[in-house]
């Protein structure tokens, strides 16, 4: 399906929380989710793109010392301090990693409706070699320095080198298989984001049935209202009330959507593409596609083809 644009419509709060709340409680992400954590033994959460990361409900999917830390305030402000820099770098370059004050790593993960982030996958809180008292030592020192009181070190320090280590490599295993999820989760959330589950009237399936079934064609608003059996004013306000889209920006995304699939075959012209899917223009096409994605569809199948070769 296709994918909202950068939009304000996007931008409201209510919009994004309702489709985060959907992607979490949905089949696919707890399926996968049970499976990452089983598999690797490395905590997995899904955290909204404003979300603080020291929170209660992370508590219970994470490693002992990290919750231990969160009983230290210092402590837990350079958390969010860090993860704060984590999230801007993955929003911008993809998966992305870092070390904590600590020397655990964590690791983010976008998800993504278009050119729009919408949460984060976020796991680690790992070492990748295993720790020292050396490094401890110093690490106690400053937890001391803020306040952390010696009965509290000492359990610290008994969680501390409980702390799972991962070799680098087989870590870096791990996040590839999160960021393949990642695209699939991203996927099925540009699918909930066309229209929520269960509110869709008969009519309105009609339109959407229709309009993919002729992407390639002109749509007008009169044929397809028609087609929903609705008066156009009538169909224009049902449309936006469902899907929170235009008819015109539902179409477009729809066919970005279709493009995008089409981009993976290397073979195929752009222009071939832009007709193939529906616009009248090449120029009209590399706006629409900009404007959604954040770049145009040659940067887009560039650096496509460059993940799936790599």
């Amino acid at each position: 399906m296709a994918s909202p644009e950068t939009s304000s419509t996007l931008k409201l709060p209510s919009f994004e929380q309702a489709l985060f709340l959907r992607l979490q409680e949905s089949d696919l992400f707890k399926g996968y989710c049970d499976a990452f954590r089983m598999a690797t033994g490395l905590p997995l959460r899904f955290m909204r793109a404003d979300e603080e990361w020291c929170l209660n409900e992370h508590r219970q999917n994470q490693s002992p010392f990290c919750e231990m830390l969160h009983h230290c305030s210092v402590a837990c402000h350079d958390c969010k301090t860090i993860n704060h820099r984590l999230m801007k770098e993955a929003e911008v370059k993809g998966p992305a990693s870092c070390g904590c004050f600590a020397g655990l790593c964590a690791t983010a993960v976008p998800i993504r409706v278009g050119a729009t982030t919408i949460g984060y996958l976020k796991t680690g809180q790992v070492f990748h070699r295993q720790p020292t008292e050396q490094q401890f030592q110093i690490l106690s020192e400053k937890l001391s320095s803020n306040g952390v009181k010696s009965k509290e070190l000492k359990d610290l320090k008994t969680a501390y080198f409980e702390t799972q280590t991962v070799d680098p490599k087989r870590y870096d295993s791990m996040i590839s298989l999160l960021d393949s999820f990642s695209k699939q989760l991203s996927q099925h959330a540009e699918e909930l984001a066309m229209v929520e589950e269960g509110k869709e009237p008969a009519a309105i399936l009609k339109a959407r049935t229709f309009i993919h079934q002729h992407l390639d064609e002109p749509l007008p608003l009169g044929i397809v209202a028609r087609q929903a059996g609705l008066s156009e004013s009538h169909f224009c306000r049902v449309f936006k009330e469902i899907t929170g889209l235009t008819l015109t920006d539902y179409v477009t995304r729809a066919r970005i959507a279709w493009a995008r699939k089409e981009l993976l075959r290397p073979a195929t012209r752009v222009s071939e593409i832009a007709f193939q899917v529906g616009f009248q223009s090449l120029s009209q096409f590399n706006r629409s596609f900009a404007k959604i994605n954040g770049c145009s569809p040659s940067a887009w199948r560039e650096q496509q083809l460059e993940k799936l070769s790599a």
